[in-house]
């Protein structure tokens, strides 16, 4: 996903910095922004450790003098399982990641969003913060994302900027892929889990959630904060939410 949005935002004439600890996607991401013609950087950086988080920021600044958009994309998970065989490390590592990680750059970047008095933050949370699935490290922390999001954009709101949520559902992504049952192809796996939870009856893509993420970032959302996207096909309200 988070390629995707570093492509659409190049394709509309953004400078990206990709923050990541896998090395050899980023620098793939940085190439593909480059082979459209766009800018890019990578700036190694684990979102749970402030320190890196601080110096992703100050990097950022030094080359591009302001920060318009910040995307938290970072995540992890692990494959389902009962809350009794969830681990204290899985469960910290987790949340460390997905909410923490979000809270860290958020907290690093608004400084810098409030002095310009202008700034779009996206935060990546989930369809399972509304409809949980296990395991509940995963649904927790984007549950906390939600929470994490509106408290912001009242807190930021009188500053300029909006602070928005995106919620994907089934999505073809890596993440999604290391979790798929043994003997099953990827093509299976998707096309039926699609039938069995998702009215548009496909899995999304990360176009999708780039689509999505691109209307956050632009001034057409310039009156939207403390608000969600779902972008799932329709699946949560399939279970009535």
């Amino acid at each position: 996903m988070g390629r995707g949005m570093a492509l659409k935002f190049a394709e509309e004439g953004c400078a990206v910095v990709i923050a990541d600890i896998v090395g050899k996607a980023a620098a793939e991401t940085v190439s593909a922004v480059s082979n459209l013609g766009g800018k890019a950087i990578y700036i190694e950086c684990d979102v749970s450790n402030s320190q890196q988080v601080q110096y992703m920021v100050e990097q950022t600044i030094a080359e591009f003098d302001k920060i318009d958009i910040l995307v938290n994309d970072a995540g992890t998970g692990y494959y389902p399982k009962p809350i009794a065989e969830v681990s204290e490390e899985e469960w910290e590592r987790t949340l460390a990641v997905n909410l923490k990680g979000v809270f860290l750059c958020c907290q690093a970047v608004a400084p810098y969003m409030k002095e310009q008095r202008s700034g779009k933050i996206i935060n990546i949370s989930s369809i399972s913060a509304i409809s949980p699935v296990s395991p509940v490290s995963y649904s927790s922390s984007k549950g906390g994302v939600m929470t994490l999001t509106i408290d912001l954009a009242m807190e930021l709101a009188q500053y300029n900027i909006c602070v928005n949520a995106i919620l994907p559902g089934l999505t073809q992504t890596e993440m999604i892929d290391a979790v798929i049952p043994p003997g099953m192809t990827k093509d299976e796996y998707y096309d039926q889990t699609a039938k069995a939870v998702v009215p548009m009856q496909r899995a999304g893509t990360p176009e999708d959630v780039a689509g999505a993420a691109l209307f956050l970032a632009s001034h057409l959302s310039d009156y939207v904060t403390g608000d969600r996207i779902l972008v799932g096909g329709g699946a949560p309200y399939r279970a009535g939410l």
